[in-house]
């Protein structure tokens, strides 16, 4: 018997028999939604990472107090906050200093505050301490205006750059730039607004002040831990730099050949590899749940076909009475169970599609629906549908065409 043949009959059969169908296609429809919509939050939670957190600069890491590690529990992190030493701008001077891999190094400082003009008043404002490299070590991009200079830093200008929600707020119906706004009760001269970034799980990433790092210092004190950003000089020599880094701070820690690091270095690789590790269980833990109902799926179509088989004994004694071959009967009912699993892993897919949008519309989680996904998707469904269909396909074409036609 032809393929094509052999799809015919079975698409004949399927659509002879539609509510049968489509109630036999519920655990395989379930199945392959439930999966995808999982590998769809999944994916699109990484991609987020990947996007928002981990891009952390061009050929740039961090330098800071902390390392991802000291973050893994409160009993390690309050270790780390006991031995550590803070990262200073001495600190940045020496990985400046250092030349060769390196390429620039800036520092930050991060606090929250209250942001005031006129009778508007916004507290918990996130305000951001940085010396003027930072704004392309970090590409912040620029709405309106422009970020601070150099100069402004060395001379401790009381000068803003803020965030495009925070210029909403203070400004709806005017202009920010020019403006003076008070920082915690001291008046501040914006000159530049941040390009929206929108939001990270819901978080605003526009609610921001910043201000020239010595200002920051001379204000609040300079008894602090900075954050350092480091770039390489070329993708190349990434490596090098970040080696370059870890040798300089523990060289200015007096660090021996065997104590660990006080001081953490943090990469995208880094923040990828937490991310796996917390959410790598999960994932694989998730998906293997979700399977189960394919699983049933498959049980489901199984059934199917043997009701389908004892029901169809008479017309296979007929088509074997007339010349059909084992193998012939057995094609059929192996595409006809393969046909009606990958309906359902399409309309499971169609499903899974339409809830990931309402999810990513309707939340502030993130989705993505790879191809790869799909094509796997699809993939499965098929093979739930042959293993379920071997067996009835199997005992239909053994059975004996003289006793098959004389069944009612």
């Amino acid at each position: 018997m032809p393929f094509l043949e052999a799809l015919k009959l079975a698409l004949s059969a399927i659509f002879g028999h539609k509510l049968r169908s489509f109630l036999t296609l519920l655990g395989v429809i379930f199945g392959v939604a439930t999966v995808i919509v999982v590998v769809s939050l999944v994916e699109g939670f990484n991609a987020y990472v990947d996007e928002k957190i981990a891009n952390i600069g061009t050929n740039a890491f961090s330098v800071s107090k902390y390392s991802i590690d000291d973050f893994s529990s409160v009993e390690a992190l309050n270790a780390a906050r006991r031995r550590n030493k803070d990262v200073t701008l001495e600190d940045a001077a020496a990985l400046s200093a250092r030349g060769s891999s390196i390429h620039e190094v800036g520092a930050k400082e991060d606090i929250a505050g209250e942001v005031k003009f006129g009778a508007i008043n916004l507290s918990r404002v996130h305000i951001s301490a940085t010396t003027p490299n930072i704004a392309d070590i970090e590409r912040i991009e620029t709405g309106e205006g422009r970020y601070f200079l150099k100069a402004e830093d060395e001379s401790r200008r009381n000068v803003t750059f803020i965030g495009a929600d925070v210029a909403d707020k203070l400004f709806p119906n005017s202009n920010a730039l020019g403006q003076t706004i008070r920082i915690d009760g001291r008046p501040f001269v914006v000159i530049g607004i941040g390009k929206a970034k929108g939001s990270v799980f819901g978080q605003p990433q526009d609610m921001y002040v910043s201000m020239p790092l010595a200002t920051f210092l001379a204000i609040y004190g300079s008894r602090r831990s900075l954050s350092l950003s480091v770039t390489s000089t070329s993708q190349s020599t990434y490596q090098d730099a970040v080696e370059e880094a870890r040798t300089v701070m523990r060289i200015r820690r007096k660090l021996a050949a065997h104590e660990k690091d006080n001081f953490g270095i943090i990469t995208p690789s880094a923040i990828n590899e937490l991310r796996d590790k917390i959410f790598g269980t999960i994932q694989i833990a998730a998906i293997g749940v979700t399977s189960i109902s394919l699983v049933v799926g498959g049980i489901v179509i199984m059934n199917i076909m043997l009701v389908s088989v004892t029901e169809r004994t008479k017309e296979i004694g007929i088509r074997k009475s007339i010349g059909a071959r084992r193998g012939d009967i057995l094609k059929q009912f192996l595409a006809e169970s393969v046909m009606l699993s990958l309906f359902g892993g399409a309309i499971g897919i169609a499903i899974a599609y339409a809830l990931a949008k309402l999810v990513a519309t309707l939340t502030p989680v993130p989705t993505a629906l790879p191809m790869l996904a799909v094509t796997v998707a699809l993939g499965v469904s098929a093979s739930v549908g042959l293993i379920s269909g071997v067996y009835p396909a199997w005992r239909a074409a053994k059975l004996d065409p003289i006793e098959a036609l004389r069944a009612e």
